[in-house]
Protein backbone atom coordinates (compact mmCIF):
# COMPACT_ATOMS: atom_id res chain seq x y z
CA UNK A 1 0.00 0.00 0.00
CA UNK A 2 1.01 3.60 -0.57
CA UNK A 3 0.91 5.12 2.92
CA UNK A 4 1.43 8.68 1.60
CA UNK A 5 -2.26 9.24 0.86
CA UNK A 6 -5.56 8.82 2.71
CA UNK A 7 -7.28 5.54 1.92
CA UNK A 8 -9.80 2.99 3.09
CA UNK A 9 -8.23 -0.08 4.69
CA UNK A 10 -10.17 -3.35 4.62
CA UNK A 11 -9.76 -4.79 8.09
CA UNK A 12 -10.03 -8.53 8.79
CA UNK A 13 -13.62 -9.67 9.28
CA UNK A 14 -14.34 -13.01 10.91
CA UNK A 15 -17.93 -14.03 10.21
CA UNK A 16 -19.63 -16.01 12.93
CA UNK A 17 -23.33 -16.72 13.49
CA UNK A 18 -22.83 -15.59 17.11
CA UNK A 19 -21.59 -12.17 15.93
CA UNK A 20 -18.77 -10.95 13.71
CA UNK A 21 -15.31 -9.92 14.87
CA UNK A 22 -12.84 -7.41 13.39
CA UNK A 23 -9.41 -6.52 14.71
CA UNK A 24 -6.43 -4.26 14.02
CA UNK A 25 -2.83 -5.23 14.67
CA UNK A 26 0.04 -2.78 14.52
CA UNK A 27 2.65 -3.92 12.04
CA UNK A 28 0.09 -5.96 10.10
CA UNK A 29 -2.80 -3.66 9.19
CA UNK A 30 -1.51 -0.17 9.89
CA UNK A 31 1.79 1.59 9.13
CA UNK A 32 2.51 2.92 12.62
CA UNK A 33 2.84 1.93 16.25
CA UNK A 34 -0.31 2.64 18.25
CA UNK A 35 0.33 5.34 20.86
CA UNK A 36 -3.22 6.47 21.66
CA UNK A 37 -6.80 5.38 21.07
CA UNK A 38 -9.87 7.54 21.58
CA UNK A 39 -13.50 7.49 20.53
CA UNK A 40 -16.15 10.03 19.62
CA UNK A 41 -19.80 9.50 20.53
CA UNK A 42 -23.03 11.33 21.43
CA UNK A 43 -22.41 13.85 18.64
CA UNK A 44 -25.49 16.10 18.37
CA UNK A 45 -27.16 16.29 14.95
CA UNK A 46 -25.52 18.73 12.55
CA UNK A 47 -22.26 19.02 14.50
CA UNK A 48 -18.84 18.91 12.82
CA UNK A 49 -15.85 17.36 14.58
CA UNK A 50 -12.19 17.77 13.68
CA UNK A 51 -11.57 20.89 11.64
CA UNK A 52 -7.82 20.70 12.09
CA UNK A 53 -4.60 19.13 10.82
CA UNK A 54 -1.85 17.23 12.57
CA UNK A 55 1.81 17.97 11.95
CA UNK A 56 2.97 14.51 13.04
CA UNK A 57 0.00 12.32 13.94
CA UNK A 58 -1.13 9.62 11.54
CA UNK A 59 -4.47 8.02 12.30
CA UNK A 60 -7.03 5.38 11.47
CA UNK A 61 -10.73 6.28 11.82
CA UNK A 62 -13.28 3.47 12.19
CA UNK A 63 -17.07 3.84 12.43
CA UNK A 64 -17.66 1.17 15.07
CA UNK A 65 -21.38 1.87 15.00
CA UNK A 66 -23.43 4.04 12.66
CA UNK A 67 -21.92 6.23 10.00
CA UNK A 68 -20.17 9.52 9.28
CA UNK A 69 -18.48 11.41 6.47
CA UNK A 70 -14.83 12.47 6.60
CA UNK A 71 -13.49 15.23 4.35
CA UNK A 72 -9.74 15.43 3.81
CA UNK A 73 -8.26 18.63 2.42
CA UNK A 74 -4.72 18.57 1.02
CA UNK A 75 -4.68 22.32 0.53
CA UNK A 76 -5.41 21.83 -3.17
CA UNK A 77 -7.93 19.00 -3.26
CA UNK A 78 -10.83 17.76 -1.13
CA UNK A 79 -11.43 14.03 -0.80
CA UNK A 80 -14.63 12.70 0.79
CA UNK A 81 -15.01 9.34 2.50
CA UNK A 82 -18.18 7.78 3.91
CA UNK A 83 -17.61 5.35 6.75
CA UNK A 84 -20.45 2.99 7.60
CA UNK A 85 -18.88 -0.43 8.20
CA UNK A 86 -16.90 -1.44 11.28
CA UNK A 87 -14.47 -3.47 9.13
CA UNK A 88 -13.32 -0.43 7.13
CA UNK A 89 -10.72 1.94 8.53
CA UNK A 90 -9.80 5.29 7.01
CA UNK A 91 -6.06 5.87 7.11
CA UNK A 92 -5.07 9.57 7.23
CA UNK A 93 -1.38 10.45 7.01
CA UNK A 94 -0.04 13.48 8.86
CA UNK A 95 -0.07 16.94 7.30
CA UNK A 96 -3.66 16.92 6.00
CA UNK A 97 -6.67 18.98 7.08
CA UNK A 98 -9.70 16.95 8.05
CA UNK A 99 -13.18 17.22 9.46
CA UNK A 100 -15.97 14.77 10.27
CA UNK A 101 -19.68 15.39 9.79
CA UNK A 102 -23.06 13.77 9.13
CA UNK A 103 -22.81 11.52 12.17
CA UNK A 104 -25.74 9.12 12.33
CA UNK A 105 -27.74 8.78 15.52
CA UNK A 106 -25.85 6.78 18.16
CA UNK A 107 -22.70 6.54 16.06
CA UNK A 108 -19.45 5.57 17.76
CA UNK A 109 -16.18 6.46 16.04
CA UNK A 110 -12.82 4.97 17.02
CA UNK A 111 -9.59 6.86 16.28
CA UNK A 112 -6.23 5.09 16.47
CA UNK A 113 -3.29 7.49 16.67
CA UNK A 114 0.43 7.23 16.01
CA UNK A 115 1.26 9.84 18.68
CA UNK A 116 0.55 10.70 22.27
CA UNK A 117 -1.58 13.82 22.75
CA UNK A 118 0.27 17.10 22.45
CA UNK A 119 -1.37 20.45 21.74
CA UNK A 120 1.64 21.51 19.63
CA UNK A 121 0.79 18.87 16.99
CA UNK A 122 -2.55 20.52 16.11
CA UNK A 123 -3.12 23.21 13.50
CA UNK A 124 -6.56 24.72 14.13
CA UNK A 125 -6.64 27.53 11.55
CA UNK A 126 -6.97 26.60 7.88
CA UNK A 127 -4.91 29.69 6.97
CA UNK A 128 -2.15 28.53 9.34
CA UNK A 129 -2.39 25.06 7.76
CA UNK A 130 -1.81 26.49 4.26
CA UNK A 131 1.11 28.58 5.52
CA UNK A 132 2.60 25.55 7.36
CA UNK A 133 2.39 23.48 4.17
CA UNK A 134 4.45 26.08 2.33
CA UNK A 135 7.22 25.66 4.93
CA UNK A 136 7.51 21.87 4.68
Amino acid sequence: MNWDKPQIINLPKINDPRGNLTFIEEGSHIPFDIKRVYWIYDVPGGQIRGGHAFKDQKEIIVALSGSLDVTINTGNTKINFSLNRSYFGLYIPNGLWRHMENFSTNSVVLVISSTLYTEDDYIYSFRDFINWQKLI
